[in-house]
This record gives C-alpha cells, sequence and structure tokens, in this order.
C-alpha cells in the first residue's frame, strides 16, 4: 500500500475529493439500479454496479497514467489529437442517428464499446485553447491573426457538436470564452466573437427549419424546452422535472434512507441526468449538500493549482480542463431544482456511464500532472539546499 501512495503524485487533497465523490456514487447509483432492472434494461441490479466500478475502475486508471505524464507534453498532443477529434465528430454526425425522428448521433462504437465523441472534444480542445493563449502570452494578439489558428478550430468542433447536443456545444463555447478571458484575449475581440457565434446558431436554426428532417425535429424540441421552461406548460421535460422536486420535497433535512427511493420508480435518466434529486430523497439535504461542498471543494483545489503551476500554459491548462467539471456539476444540480432547462449533462464521478466518468478522470489526471510537476521543482530545490526556492514554492 505504501509503494502505492508513493506512486501517487499531485495534490492529495484532489485525489481524496476524487475519490470520496466515486465511493458516494455506488449507493445512489446501485438504487436507481433496481428501477432499471425492473424495467428490462439489465438482468439484476448487480450488474449495474458491476459495470459501474469497472467504468469508475478504467477512469482512475486513466486519472493514473495521465498524471504520470508530464504536463508540458500535452502541448503537443492537443495538435495531433484536434485532427483526430474532426475525423470522430464527423463520422458520428455521419451516423445519422435518430432518437423520436431528432439527430441523436452522439456516440460510436471502438472495439464494442459506446463512446460519446463531444465530451472527448470538450477536453482536447481546452487543452489546444491553453496551448494557443500562452504562446501568444505577452504578444499583441489580433483578431484577424487569431481566427485560423485559434476560432476555426473552435467553431469546427462547435458546428459538429451542435446538430445532437446544443447543451454540449453550448458549455464548450461558454468555458472557451471564459479561458480565453482569463487568457488575457482582449474583451473587444471576444464581443465580436460572441457575436458571430450567436449569428451562426441563428442562421443554424433558421435553415434548420426550411427543411425537413432529423435538423428540424431537434431544432423544435430546443425551442419548445426553452419557452415551456418560460411558460410553465405541461411538457415531458415538465414532468421530468415535476418528479425531481417531488424527490427533492421527500427528502427533507435526512432523506427516506437508502435504496428507499419513490420517484425513481417515474423519473428517466435516473442514474445519469436526475441522480442529483434522487440523492438528496435518500440521503436529504445534508447528502444533497455535501456533495455540492465536494464539487465546491475540487473548484478551490484547482484554483490553487493552477495559481501555483510554474507556467501560464500550466495554469491555464488546469483552469481549462477543471472548470468545465464543476460547470457541469453545477448545470446538473441546477436543472433537478428547476434553475435551468433540462439539458442532459451529467453528474461527474457520479451518474453512470463509461465516457462521462473516463473524460473526467482524463482532465483531472491532466491537472494532477501540473500539480506533480510542482512537487518535483519542490524536490529539486530540497536536493539542492536552495531555501529561497522552497520558500517560494511554498508561498
Amino acid at each position: 500500500m505504501q509503494q502505492i501512495f508513493k506512486n501517487i503524485k499531485g495534490d492529495r487533497l484532489i485525489w481524496a475529493i476524487v475519490a470520496l465523490l466515486a465511493i458516494l456514487s455506488f449507493l445512489p447509483v446501485y438504487s436507481a439500479a433496481s428501477n432499471l432492472a425492473y424495467k428490462g434494461e439489465g438482468t439484476n441490479t448487480f450488474v449495474f454496479f458491476v459495470k459501474h466500478f469497472v467504468f469508475l475502475l478504467t477512469g482512475f486508471l486513466i486519472m493514473y497514467g495521465t498524471h504520470k505524464i508530464p504536463y508540458r507534453y500535452f502541448k503537443g498532443l492537443s495538435l495531433v489529437m484536434i485532427p483526430i477529434v474532426f475525423v470522430l465528430l464527423t463520422i458520428t454526425m455521419l451516423q445519422g442517428t435518430t432518437v423520436g425522428g431528432a439527430s441523436a448521433s452522439r456516440w460510436i462504437k471502438i472495439g464494442g464499446v459506446s463512446f460519446q465523441t463531444s465530451a472527448f472534444a470538450a477536453v482536447v480542445l481546452m487543452v489546444y485553447v491553453a496551448r494557443y493563449l500562452s504562446k501568444m502570452k505577452d504578444k499583441d494578439i489580433k483578431l484577424n491573426t487569431s481566427i485560423l489558428p485559434l476560432w476555426i478550430p473552435v467553431f469546427l468542433v462547435l458546428a459538429l457538436i451542435l446538430p445532437s447536443n446544443f447543451s454540449t456545444a453550448a458549455i464548450i463555447f461558454t468555458m472557451v470564452l471564459i479561458l480565453v478571458f482569463m487568457g488575457g484575449y482582449p474583451v473587444k475581440y471576444l464581443a465580436v466573437i460572441l457575436g458571430s457565434g450567436l449569428i451562426a446558431l441563428t442562421l443554424f436554426v433558421l435553415v434548420a427549419r426550411m427543411t425537413e428532417g432529423p435538423l428540424k425535429v431537434k431544432v423544435n424540441t430546443w425551442e419548445n424546452r426553452i419557452a415551456n421552461y418560460w411558460n410553465g406548460e405541461d411538457t415531458e421535460a415538465d414532468y421530468q422535472i415535476e418528479k425531481a422536486k417531488i424527490a427533492i420535497a421527500s427528502g427533507e433535512i435526512y432523506g427516506v434512507g437508502p435504496g428507499k427511493s419513490i420517484q425513481k420508480n417515474f423519473l428517466p435518466q435516473i442514474s445519469s441526468d436526475f441522480i442529483f434529486a434522487i440523492i438528496i430523497e435518500e440521503y436529504g439535504l445534508i447528502g444533497g449538500f455535501l456533495i455540492m461542498l465536494l464539487y465546491l471543494w475540487l473548484l478551490f483545489r484547482v484554483v490553487i493549482v493552477a495559481q501555483k503551476a510554474d507556467t501560464v500554459f500550466g495554469k491555464l491548462l488546469v483552469l481549462g480542463v477543471g472548470l468545465p467539471i464543476i460547470f457541469q456539476a453545477l448545470i446538473n444540480m441546477a436543472v433537478a431544482v428547476e434553475l435551468f432547462p433540462v439539458t442532459g449533462q451529467t453528474l461527474p464521478l457520479i451518474s453512470s456511464g463509461g465516457t462521462s466518468i473516463w473524460m473526467t478522470c482524463l482532465a483531472i489526471g491532466i491537472i494532477l500532472s501540473v500539480s506533480a510537476r510542482r512537487e518535483e521543482v519542490k524536490e529539486q530545490a530540497i536536493n539542492n539546499d536552495n531555501p529561497l526556492e522552497i520558500l517560494s514554492e511554498t508561498i
């Protein structure tokens, strides 16, 4: 056991937070599995438990392997992976999968395993943007010179994700804007980019509405969800929110107890999109606040690691892959309490689903790689008996 901990580098508190979230995910996922098994999606509940365990175990292996890679290598890897992301997203989109007549081309099968390409694309794109911003640090950035190396790849990724997954595309675009703002990109150009993005989205919606097929159905679904959210009309999404709010209200302070949720029998996507509502129903507000505090604690540690990173690229890299995890978690929780329209975003490290867990672990592994580099610098300073360097690193 000591040998295992010796090989684990990086921020120990981040390791602890991630492990806690993973451990706490088992009971709600197992509870939700009873309903899934009853509906015929599996032979018994233990199958779902084992499946979730395998996903988490694989995710931790990804995180461990990633944190062993010196983070400076991710600069070059992002350049190599961006074209691969384009290919994967194109293949995914060309599958033409539809659900209820709407475009639902989000997954491809690799080696018999379903894989959501947009989640992988989001991580790669944030690393790529961090690389560009660090390269342009202390240089005079012009809009025309940044279009090709920065914004064309961003908009290509968004264009390939948007037809089947508006919420993911919107989150990625928001995170990119936040990252480039923190990276010193001129605000006046950001306004132009934001305006261009809104114009492109408007044109896409107008063109989709004039066509017949999955895109039109998908756009109508977006419009109905937003309109019904504001108008409070009775729809399937409202049915989900209503059951989620009943679950939250039933939980009160201490919850009804592990596995005793009633609303899990009525809520769709219970083990992924609405698992937070079941957590509160079974473990009360105490359980809900505990989960929220863990994510906020993770945010705090991410900011600390970014602040102490030894390069600009390290700082932007940590923020670029770390902030979307917290943002996604907050959106998932906000949907459960009707502060946000239904988006289909999972609760990182807690919801079931392989791709979500793997990509979250990949992002955390990158953060730990940056943190591990700082530990190496401190060890070198200690070995060189340089107290001033040690002091500066500690501060």
